[in-house]
Formats: structure tokens, C-alpha cells, sequence
């Protein structure tokens, strides 16, 4: 299923990126999104009547792109994603725009926020789910976040038998929640660095322990503009029954983006490395937190930086090359329908456009 390397690069003494973008769209959720591709294909259809599964997925600019990707034209199934209608890179965009066949690209007017209310509304009502067969390739679905464990142990075990600080790119702290799991499962660490931008709401959390969503702002590493992160629910239950061992284990900070963008070119002017946006904001979080003398870092590299040639390329004033999948995209036939974000609207599109006779 996973047939694309995981290299990891040391960038400068002790500091090293593992690169999660080597897959078909170039993006860390390649993994979760190849793996339950595989794994629904070998099990065969979750419904008992055979009738289409329809994968219904938000993303803030990665995950559809994946998950469209890795079921296109799968049979007996059909993916719906919702993405922003804005806040998400060209390249991204199009990566869930340009695939038709058994791939159904909306665009949401609204925040990613909006997008994964309309999915946890749908699922909410049997009657949706029972109607359209609905199952999930966000990483609400645990199946979408186990093989994300993986990458983990991979660093692990090359690192060994020194263990390492993770610095996780954090959104909606899927990858983060991955990372928490294997630790939890025996993988030794020195602990997490949860790296945000301006939508901190889990950094807040960690220091006060009181949760307050809030809207998210937008911020030039996208995929993590989100101020309701579903998976903040799941790592408190994770530590219910020892909360205080929650600040021993992870950090969380937040850079904003004048920071953001001053990583990506000091990194490139000192080492000749690119980073993204998202992971610029973890390697970034990592040097202000983290003593190398204590143990290594790892970095979690979550897409290509050239899935976001606004911010790199004008922060290492030169063009960043990319690879030929995102080079072809730009040259398909965009195909995608746009509603307001209320289940109702959603509803409706679906009635028209999937429903099984």
C-alpha cells in the first residue's frame, strides 16, 4: 500500500526533517489515505448490501487531495470532500477538482471549521448515513490515524537508540494524535512539540487547561487554520485518567507568520534546505524549545514546499521545482460545485448528484 519512501534528512547537527510528502499527492496524508484505500479494497465493502460507499471528508487543503486521490476509481466507492472556498493553495485545490469519475469536489463558502461541521452533522443523523452509506477519511475515522503511527516509528527506529523530540506541524491534531499513540503503544520519545500558527487554540489548552475554540484566522501555513480541532477531544480521553502527565509529554507554542516566513529563508540561506510553511512553523518552534544536548529533533515535514510557491519562493527568492504530479494538475479541467455551508444545501447536492437509484 505504502510504496513511497519516508526519508530522514539531517538538516543541520541534530535537527532533522522527516519528509512525508514522497507520496502520489505530495502531502503527509498520503499515508492514512493510501492505507484505507488498500485496506477497504482487501476487506471489501463496510455495507452488507453492497451498495456504494460514499467517503465523505473537510479538509483544510491536504487530506481531500489524498483521500480523492487514493480512492479514484476504486469500485462501489465514491468520495465527497469539502474544502474552503478560500485559504487552500491553487495546487491543492486542484489536486480534489480535476479527478471526476467517482470524485466529488466541494467547495464550501466558509472556514474549514464550516467544512467539518457539515461532515460531523451528517454523520450525526442516521437517516444521512443510512441514505448515502456514509463512512469518513478524516482523522475522526481511526483507521485514517493508525497507519500515521507508522512514520513515527520509522524515525525511531533510524534515530535508535537515541530517542527523539518530535516537533508536529498542529491543526487539527491528527498527526499529533498519531505521534501520542505510538508513544502510548511503547515508541520511546523525549516528548512533542505541538507547533501552531495563529489558531493556538490547543497551545491555550495546555497552558490553562480551559478550552475555548474560537474562530480560525487565516495564516500563509493553511492546513492548520483551524480553531475547533476535533482531535483535542480524543487526546484528553487519551489522558483521562492521568491529565498531569499531558504537559510533561507534549509543549505546545506558536509562531506567527513574519516568523513563518523568516524560517523558510534562514534555513535555505544557512543550509541550502526548503521547508513549507507548515513545517517552517515546527522547525521553528523546535529551535526556540528545544536543547539539542538533551536529544535529537525530528521535525515532521507534511507537504511539498512547492504546493505553496507564494510563500516559498518569495522567502528564498528563487522557484522551487515541483514534482511532475503537481506540474499536471495544473493542466486538467477543474470540475467542482460550491454550496453555503449548511447541511441542508449539502443534502440537496448529494440528492442530486450521487444518490443511488
Amino acid at each position: 500500500t505504502l510504496d513511497f519512501p519516508v526519508p530522514l534528512v539531517e538538516v543541520s547537527p541534530g535537527f532533522h526533517v522527516l519528509e512525508l510528502f514522497h507520496g502520489p499527492t505530495h502531502a503527509f496524508k498520503d499515508v492514512g489515505g493510501q492505507f484505507m484505500a488498500g485496506l477497504m479494497q482487501y476487506v471489501g465493502s463496510p455495507n452488507s448490501d453492497k451498495r456504494t460507499t460514499t467517503i465523505l471528508v473537510a479538509t483544510s487543503g491536504d487530506t481531500g487531495g489524498a483521500v480523492a486521490r487514493a480512492f479514484h476509481g476504486r469500485p462501489k466507492t465514491r468520495v465527497v470532500v469539502l474544502f474552503p472556498d478560500e485559504g487552500i493553495s491553487l495546487q491543492q485545490r486542484r489536486q480534489m477538482s480535476t479527478l471526476g469519475d467517482n470524485i466529488l469536489a466541494i467547495s464550501v463558502a466558509g472556514t474549514f471549521d464550516h467544512c467539518q461541521e457539515l461532515v460531523k452533522e451528517a454523520f450525526a443523523l442516521d437517516t444521512l448515513r443510512d441514505k448515502y452509506c456514509l463512512t469518513s477519511a478524516n482523522s475522526i475515522n481511526l483507521g485514517r490515524l493508525l497507519p500515521q503511527m507508522f512514520y513515527y516509528l520509522h524515525a525511531t527506529r533510524l534515530l535508535s537508540p537515541t530517542p527523539a523530540l518530535f516537533a508536529v506541524p498542529s491543526g487539527n491534531l491528527g498527526n499529533l494524535c498519531a505521534g501520542l499513540l505510538a508513544h502510548i503503544a511503547g515508541m520511546p520519545a523525549l516528548g512533542f512539540l505541538s507547533a501552531m500558527n495563529a489558531n493556538d487554540v490547543f497551545g491555550r489548552f495546555l497552558a490553562t487547561g480551559n478550552l475555548s475554540e474560537q474562530p480560525s484566522v487565516p495564516t500563509v501555513s493553511s492546513a492548520m487554520d483551524v480553531g475547533k480541532p476535533s482531535n483535542l477531544e480524543r487526546i484528553r480521553w487519551l489522558f483521562r485518567e492521568t491529565p498531569d502527565q499531558l504537559n510533561h509529554i507534549i509543549r505546545g507554542a506558536s509562531i506567527d507568520d513574519s516568523e513563518t516566513r523568516r524560517c523558510i529563508t534562514e534555513v535555505y540561506e544557512e543550509t541550502g534546505y526548503v521547508l513549507g510553511p507548515h513545517s517552517a512553523v515546527a522547525y521553528r518552534v523546535a529551535q526556540q524549545h528545544h536543547d539539542l544536548e538533551v536529544g535529537p529533533t525530528v521535525v515532521l515535514a507534511t507537504a511539498h514546499p512547492a504546493k505553496f510557491p507564494g510563500v516559498v519562493e518569495t522567502a528564498i527568492g528563487s522557484k522551487v521545482e515541483p514534482p511532475q504530479e503537481l506540474l499536471s494538475v495544473m493542466k486538467r479541467k477543474e470540475l467542482f460545485s460550491e454550496i453555503k455551508p449548511t447541511l441542508q444545501e449539502l443534502e440537496a447536492l448529494l440528492d442530486e448528484t450521487i444518490l443511488d437509484d
